[in-house]
Formats: C-alpha cells, sequence, structure tokens
C-alpha cells in the first residue's frame, strides 16, 4: 500500500485532470463489487420467495433481470470515463444548467435513504451474532454498532476517491473468500434450503410477481446505480478502452449481485422470511458466524462511502457552498437518522419494497432522458466546457425544457405501468390492463428517452460539440 493510494482527494465536480486519472479497469470492478458484497442483497433475493414465487424460477429472474441491469449501469460508467466528470454535472447536457437540480436534489436526498437502508442489515445481523455471544438485542447495542459503523463509512467517504479505491482494492478479495464459505456452508447444510420451493399462486397474480420482481430486483437493481456510475469511472485514464471500463464495471456489479441474491433466496425457501439476521440464525453458528459478522460490517461500509461522496458531490453539483467535508458530515447525521427510524420500523420488508420501487419511478426516466442524449443525440461528445459556464451563457441552457418535459413524461409512463404494494404506486394500466404486471422500468426508460429525442428535434437545434474520446476507444 503505498502512499499515492492513501492521498487525500482534492477534487470537487470539476472534471477530474489527465494526470490524476490513474484508476485501473480492475479497481472499478473492486469498487462496485464491494458495493454489492452487502447484505441488502441477501433481502432482494428472498424477495421473491416472500412475494410467493418458486424459488428456481426466482433465480432465473435474479440472473435474466440483473443481465440487463447491469449493461444499462455499465453504459453509464463509460460516460465518466470519456469526460472526466462526475454523473449530476454531465447532467446538464440533458436537463440545462439549472434543469438539473432536480435530478442532483433527488440523488442527494435519495443517499441520505440507502444509507440508512444499507446500515439496517449489518445492525440487524450483528445483533443476531453476538446474541449467540450472550449480547442482548438493546437499544443501547444497536446505538453502539450504528455508531460504529456510521463513523467508519463517514471518513472514508469524507476522505474521498483514492481511500475509497485502496479500501475496496484489498478487502474485497478477503470477502471474496468468505462469501464462497458462506455459500458452501449454506448450500451443504440438509434442510437450509428447499429446492422444490415453488409458487402458490393462480397463473394472473403469479405472472404479476414475476413482473415485480424484475423490476425491484432484477433489471432495477442496475439501474437503481445509474446516478453515481460517472462518478468513479472519471478517474481511469483515457488511455484505457471505454470497452474495458463498461466490461469491469458490469462484472463487478453482476457477480456479487447474483451471486447474494441467489443465496438470499435459497435461504428464504425455508426461512420464509426477509429478515437478515433470522437468516444468520437458521444457518450460521459458532466460529461461522464471526465470519459472517466480517462481511456483514464490511458491506454496507463499502457501500455507504460510496454514498456519502457521491451524496456530496450532488449537492455541490446543485450549487451548495459547503465543502465536501462538511457536506458528509452532514450527510452522515441525516443517513444516522434514517438508519434508527429503519431498525425499529414495524415492517421492514415492506418499507422496503416500496422504497426500491418508489426509486425506479424517477430512475428509470432519468436514465431514458441520459442515455438518449448521451448516446444518441450527441453520440457521446460532450462540450465539456459549457457544461460549468452560467446558465445565461451554456449552450446547453438554463432549464432544457425537452430533458424536463420527457423526464415527467416518463415519470407519469413509469407510474402508469407499476404496481406497487401499496395503493398510491399502482398504476391503472398495470391494475386494470396487465393484471398487475410491472413493467415501470421499460415504460420509464422508452418513454423518457424517446419524448426526449422527439422533443429536442423539433424544439432546439444540435448543439456543437468538443469530442472527449481518447485513445483506445
Amino acid at each position: 500500500m503505498t502512499n499515492s493510494e492513501l492521498r487525500a482527494d482534492i477534487h470537487s465536480i470539476e472534471p477530474i485532470p489527465d494526470a490524476d486519472r490513474d484508476s485501473t479497469g480492475p479497481q472499478q470492478m473492486w469498487i462496485w463489487a464491494g458495493a454489492n458484497i452487502a447484505p441488502v442483497n441477501w433481502a432482494l433475493g428472498a424477495l421473491g420467495i416472500i412475494l410467493k414465487l418458486g424459488l428456481w424460477e426466482t433465480i432465473a429472474v435474479i440472473v435474466i433481470g440483473n443481465a440487463a441491469g447491469s449493461a444499462i449501469f455499465a453504459a453509464f460508467t463509460v460516460m465518466g470515463h470519456k469526460t472526466g466528470v462526475n454523473q449530476m454535472v454531465l447532467a446538464r447536457s440533458a436537463f440545462g444548467r439549472r434543469g438539473a437540480y432536480l435530478p442532483s436534489l433527488l440523488m442527494f436526498l435519495m443517499t441520505l435513504g440507502w444509507i440508512g437502508v444499507n446500515t439496517y442489515f449489518p445492525v440487524k445481523i450483528s445483533m443476531a451474532i453476538l446474541g449467540q455471544f450472550g449480547i442482548a438485542d438493546s437499544w443501547f447495542a444497536n446505538l453502539v454498532v450504528i455508531t460504529i459503523v456510521m463513523v467508519t463509512q463517514v471518513v472514508i467517504g469524507t476522505y474521498g476517491f483514492y481511500a475509497i479505491r485502496t479500501f475496496e482494492k484489498y478487502t474485497v478479495p478477503v470477502t471474496v473468500v468468505i462469501m464462497v464459505l458462506m455459500s458452501v456452508l449454506a448450500w451443504s447444510q440438509p434442510g437450509v434450503v428447499n429446492w422444490n420451493h415453488t409458487t402458490s399462486l393462480p397463473p394472473g397474480p403469479h405472472l404479476a410477481m414475476l413482473s415485480l420482481l424484475m423490476t425491484a430486483v432484477g433489471v432495477g437493481w442496475g439501474i437503481s446505480w445509474v446516478t453515481w456510475a460517472s462518478d468513479y469511472s472519471r478517474f481511469v485514464p483515457r488511455s484505457t478502452s471505454s470497452k474495458a471500463v463498461f466490461w469491469y464495471s458490469y462484472l463487478g456489479m453482476y457477480v456479487p449481485s447474483v451471486w447474494l441474491a441467489v443465496l438470499g433466496a435459497t435461504i428464504a425457501s425455508v426461512t420464509l422470511d426477509t429478515d437478515p439476521a433470522k437468516m444468520v440464525s437458521a444457518v450460521f453458528g459458532g466460529v461461522a458466524s464471526i465470519l459472517v459478522l466480517l462481511l456483514v460490517l464490511h458491506g454496507p461500509i463499502a457501500t455507504n462511502i460510496l454514498n456519502v461522496y457521491s451524496s456530496a458531490l450532488a449537492a455541490l453539483s446543485i450549487g451548495v457552498r459547503f465543502s465536501r467535508t462538511m457536506l458528509a458530515l452532514i450527510v452522515g447525521i441525516a443517513g444516522y437518522a434514517v438508519t434508527v427510524y429503519f431498525i425499529f420500523a414495524p415492517s421492514f420488508a415492506k418499507a422496503f419494497d416500496n422504497w426500491l420501487i418508489s426509486l425506479l419511478m424517477w430512475m428509470s426516466p432519468y436514465a431514458g432522458v441520459v442515455l438518449a442524449d448521451f448516446f444518441v443525440r450527441r453520440k457521446s461528445q460532450i462540450d465539456i466546457a459549457e457544461l460549468y459556464k452560467s446558465p445565461e451563457s451554456s449552450i446547453y441552457g438554463d432549464i432544457n425544457w425537452s430533458g424536463m418535459i420527457a423526464f415527467f413524461a416518463g415519470l407519469i409512463a413509469t407510474w402508469l405501468f407499476q404496481d406497487g404494494l401499496v395503493p398510491a404506486l399502482q398504476g391503472p394500466i398495470s391494475i386494470n390492463l396487465l393484471g398487475g404486471a410491472d413493467l415501470s422500468w421499460l415504460a420509464g426508460i422508452v418513454v423518457g428517452g424517446g419524448v426526449y429525442l422527439a422533443l429536442s428535434r423539433r424544439l432546439a437545434p444540435e448543439p456543437m460539440a468538443i469530442p472527449v474520446g481518447g485513445p483506445g476507444e
């Protein structure tokens, strides 16, 4: 471990200079793998069983859905690599200089919730494991674990990209080994997995639940990461091909997401619960529980250091005039409060599913608009300097109404095709015409991107752009 690896990240939202773009493809893979080797993925897999689906069809949705979702995510990492710019500043190309404040604000608020969600799981599992050693599950013990985890991730997230890269580089390979041991322990013990678990749903509701799982856990999981993607790939040098950035990022997202979700589904086939603490109690004990504890403490830290870092970048992209350090502290305090709420919420599983579905309501149309703008309208060519000019002088304008109208059109389409677990998230097309099938992610991307391209051709000329590609692309 060299001093250069641990140097402080002094960068904000300005383009990363070529001299500081020294991240490698494997390092990008470790970053995204570390963020997804987390207990939250256990619950994602278990969700299919709780929705009364069969085990093998749940696994199929996880495998196929994540293949598509990870590809959408990896396409966003290419944007950061080509430009050296973080994701929320890149959004100015599609939404305008101040129009992009909307997705930046949504991104900032979303990370606060994710910090709470991600910290919930290690706290619950840690208490279950500590209970095996006589430590009671009390308010005080919960708060001690929350505090230890939160302080660690805020410190690393505040230190910046280089600390995040180093943390993931040296810890993820170890956690992969632990994950393999966990999988062997779970799948080799009798009575832990019910491989014959089948659905009890009639045909109509069965199809609806399959589509809901595809939205929330399959394709939706990859989409839920798109607003972070460029924040880290912007540190990869231009000499690295965009193809390499895509595939390293893809593998870092896909492999651990599918692996742990399948593990969660198999365990839930017997426990019939998304509570990770009950999963651990049902399968692991003794020395094995210590390995699980190490894994579950690493997972949220590896994920939330990204939340802390990217949330600060999102706030800076809005124009907030605090330092990145101050913003990271604010995020940590807010995330602490959200974690406490989730820990003592009466039904985490219901709150968790609603949380995931509500995220896709805005992230799907956002993804559609930005993908259409970057890859189709501008053909991967962005005038970077114009992204930072004043709203009055930038060629991207103050508010790009093509992007804003397309975003809200996609938002409406997402809701129309959505079948959430609460009435407010149940769209009329899904409920009345599709029998409860949920195609919200597809509707949001297609309508958002399609409307953007149609309006861009009618309302504005194609802006001049400066190519940003580099050698090997």
